[in-house]
């Protein structure tokens, strides 16, 4: 295992509980050593002085009450004098009473998936260990790591001095999920719910693995953990808030763009890299019969793109051909599907558009709306219990243009674009448009309230304050050469929603 190398000794951790752990392993370790020392050192005294050499006779007894008395209670007393300190520690560990955060943890073949319960925010956390650094070429590999086998793309975040409670499954085989600092390991058994909890009382980055066999990549289920203040988890928490909502956005924009093959080849080869070669195989070829060749299959050559389409997105149960509709999006699964339908000389030439995989699965734009709605009402319930602005103060140009630029990178990014070039038709440009430099209020409405022409232009008088939406306008109709030098004040805001 990777912890080989720190330590003969069991870890102490960081959390009460492994602290108690630790505690009860060097108390029952000080026993047996010294009923070791006790015992090995009468066998030696006795052999040594009692031996035939010094014309020692042996007793002739065979039999001692006493001694059986002695030898029956005091290891009775031994064990219970270990077993009520250990007994306290286990039902404290199975006591998740009064927890703050529950947090669903899912093994999966091979990575951990994780779900914030009453936060709507869930992930996959997937080991970013480069593959050149495991996969040696011809005995030639890439020079490893700091934390080797041991990083993850998303760490699991929580905060300080709360107490979590993991609800620990798995949708697939048996995976453990095990954390040495913390001094929780419980197995994820598919179909069964197992329950751990930790108060971790140090910010820090904590690591830990699978510690369960489950399969080929058994060794690349890395567990990373990161603790952060109140503070900064809160600010954690807003930030997942908004990857949501650009995430929603963006595969609302994806539904109505049109790669190119040579685009959705590219990024279907990157996607195919990450999530599909350690079973196919870079080469496509597979590993039969548990995972089979891609190249020259009925699946990616002669059968229907739809039904392609629906075992990338559903999986194919009793397989290990795992659903990735809920890992990837819908751009990423049509460009992994025309990369497998074109690669390896398969060459059926077709592509595969966001569209497409939509109309194939059960998905739809309507779930992206949903959880932009979601987020919406989070952000709005931040804003009412927040202080009041202050709407009579001025801001200069450069003090909006510089707040502006963030909330558009923010808020506003992910439909229009960095450039203001947005994706036409859903996501209309900004540079030179008639809002940007057309009449203010009319700008002022469109930000607040939404288009009712347009349904993907959301509503942002809920989610952003009237200093932040002040702000931006500011930015777009100034921004991208647009020039105009209209500056609008947060009092503007509030005036147009009288």
């Amino acid at each position: 295992m990777a912890w080989a190398d720190k330590q003969l000794n069991l870890t102490k951790g960081v959390t009460d509980i492994s602290q108690e752990v630790y505690g009860l392993h060097m108390f029952a370790l000080y026993i047996c050593t010294a009923i070791g020392v006790v015992v090995f050192g009468a066998m030696f005294w006795s052999i040594m002085f009692h031996r035939k050499s010094k014309g020692v006779k042996p007793a002739t007894f065979h039999e001692s009450t006493k001694v059986e008395i002695l030898w029956t209670v005091i290891p009775i007393v031994i064990l219970i004098g270990m077993a009520v300190p250990a007994t306290k520690t286990l039902v404290s560990m199975e006591n998740n009473d009064n927890s703050d955060i529950t947090i669903q943890v899912t093994g999966s073949q091979w990575k951990w998936h994780y779900k914030y319960f009453d936060q709507d925010i869930e992930f996959y956390s997937v080991l970013s260990t480069p593959r050149g650094q495991y996969e040696n070429q011809n005995g030639v590999g890439e020079t490893k790591g700091e934390n080797y086998l041991l990083e993850v793309d998303r760490h699991l975040v929580i905060p300080v001095n709360k107490k979590i409670r993991f609800l620990i499954t798995s949708d697939d085989v048996i995976h453990s999920w095990w954390v040495p600092d913390f001094a929780v390991k419980q197995d994820a058994n598919p179909g069964f719910i197992n329950e751990a909890w930790a108060i971790v009382p140090e910010p820090g980055i904590y690591r830990g693995q699978c510690a369960e066999l489950c399969g080929k990549d058994h060794g690349f289920m890395p567990i990373v953990v990161e603790v952060k203040s109140e503070e900064d988890y809160a600010r954690w928490i807003d930030e997942q808030n908004e990857l949501i909502a650009n995430a929603a956005a963006a595969e609302a924009a994806s539904l109505n763009a049109s790669l190119s093959k040579e685009e959705l080849m590219q990024l279907g080869e990157t996607t195919y890299t990450a999530y599909c070669a350690a079973c196919h195989q870079p080469t496509g070829l597979g590993l039969p019969p548990a995972f089979p060749a891609l190249k020259g299959s009925p699946v990616a050559t002669t059968g229907s793109v739809a039904d392609h389409i629906d075992i990338v997105f559903n999986g194919k149960a009793g397989t290990g051909m795992q659903g990735y509709g809920k890992q990837l999006s819908m751009k990423e699964i049509a460009a992994v599907v025309t990369y497998e339908r074109n690669a390896w000389g398969n060459d059926t030439g077709d592509t595969v558009q966001a569209a497409d995989v939509k109309s194939a699965t059960s998905g739809s734009a309507s779930s992206a709306a949903t959880t932009v709605e979601k987020v919406v009402e989070k952000v709005s319930k931040a804003v009412s219990a927040a202080p009041a602005e202050d709407l009579s103060k001025e801001y200069t140009l450069d003090e909006l243009m510089a707040k502006g630029e963030k909330v558009y990178n923010t808020a506003c990014v992910a439909c229009h674009q960095s450039t203001g070039a947005g994706l036409p038709p859903a996501f209309p440009s900004l540079i030179g448009s008639p809002i940007t430099t057309g009449d203010v209020n009319a700008h002022i409405d469109m930000v607040v309230n939404g288009s009712k022409k347009n349904p993907s232009m959301a509503a942002f008088g809920a989610q952003l304050s009237k200093t932040d939406i002040a702000a931006v306008i500011t930015f777009e109709r100034n921004a991208w050469g647009n020039n105009t030098g209209d500056v609008v004040q947060p009092a503007d805001i509030a005036a147009s929603a009288k």
